[in-house]
């Protein structure tokens, strides 16, 4: 919990109209998580073009990793991102839609395999790091700064993270030419009135800096959509979220509860209503994803759940025992 922030940063209530709002869907990316990144290109085009019909900013088509660390044999097209398959998907006619990938800062080539700006179909490069990986982001984020990109750098585990040394890793990131630092639950552990005291933190050393603050939710406790509303009314504008909440585990803030709660005309929701129908109901039929009694235990934990997908794998439902073993863990 960071102690130190502005008074005045609350940007006003639940239903004040914010033109500053962005909203990224990551449903292809973080969905990558729960399929190894194999999803058609017809699932992929649904997204796209639902995304585009909503009004939602950008659209997070997968990651940046590196074919030295992920092998092409195991994984979909969507773990690395490469031009050729963008632009199979894209088609001829592109939405105003902005694209964005992630790029684990010590998991990808990044002099080589992100293009510059002008060569690519991708708008933002978005960095993700734990904190004492910050100076390798870091010169990821100046590599894809300097190529023409829009950046975010999102720190990881920071449920995990001394108050002292998330300070000053705000302070350093705030130095960077990143454009957005996001704020992020990876465990899904975070309560509301803990994400307002880390956003108002972020606030105030970003907003210094000229910078942007954005939030990215777990939906572990069944919260991600309350902490993201209420990072939003304090005054972040960068909202992650998926539709229908595809995510690994427990899945992430939904699209259509956020868009159904924004009070913005430039968003529908009727086109992501009609994307779930379509693309996501057949896709739920073999891929399983969202809250789980063991993803709500790691939450409670601040534990990272690859324990509780090992847990659901195993087909058990002992789910005391699961309790007890987290206790010990």
């Amino acid at each position: 919990m960071l102690l130190h922030h502005r008074d005045d940063a609350a940007k006003g209530n639940l239903v004040e109209f914010r033109p500053d709002i962005k909203v990224l869907d990551c449903s292809v990316r973080d969905g990558s998580l729960v399929n190894n990144a194999r999803f058609e290109d017809g699932f992929v085009r649904a997204v796209y073009d639902a995304c585009a019909a909503a009004g939602v900013d950008y659209m997070e088509l997968g990651y940046k990793s590196s074919q030295r660390v992920f092998s092409v044999n195991d994984y979909g097209p969507w773990k690395f991102c490469k031009e050729d398959d963008l632009r199979r998907v894209i088609g001829d006619s592109p939405h105003a839609l902005k694209l964005s990938v992630m790029a684990d800062s010590h998991r990808t080539d990044y002099h080589t395999d992100i293009l510059p700006k002008d060569q690519s179909v991708i708008d933002m490069v978005r960095v993700a790091c734990y904190i004492h990986q910050i100076p390798g982001a870091l010169d990821l984020v100046r590599d894809a700064h300097d190529k023409g990109y829009e950046t975010t750098l999102n720190l990881m585990s920071i449920s995990r993270v001394s108050e002292r040394e998330l300070c000053d890793g705000l302070e350093v990131i705030a130095k960077s030419p990143v454009d957005v630092m996001y704020l992020v639950d990876s465990f899904g552990s975070l309560y509301p009135e803990t994400t307002r005291d880390l956003a108002m933190g972020y606030l105030e050393i970003m907003k210094s800096a000229g910078k942007e603050v954005g939030i990215h939710a777990h939906n572990n406790q069944q919260l991600a959509f309350a902490n993201t509303i209420q990072a939003l009314t304090i005054g972040v504008s960068y909202l992650d979220a998926t539709i229908y909440g595809l995510g690994r585990g427990a899945g992430n803030c939904p699209m259509e509860l956020l868009l159904g709660f924004l009070r913005n005309p430039k968003f529908d929701i009727r086109p992501i209503l009609n994307c779930i129908t379509n693309a996501f109901l057949p896709l739920r039929t073999t891929t399983e994803w969202g809250y789980d009694i063991p993803y709500m235990i790691t939450g409670q934990f601040n534990e990272h759940p690859r324990e509780a997908i090992k847990f659901l794998e195993s087909e058990s439902t002992d789910y005391l025992g699961f309790y007890k073993a987290m206790e010990d863990f």
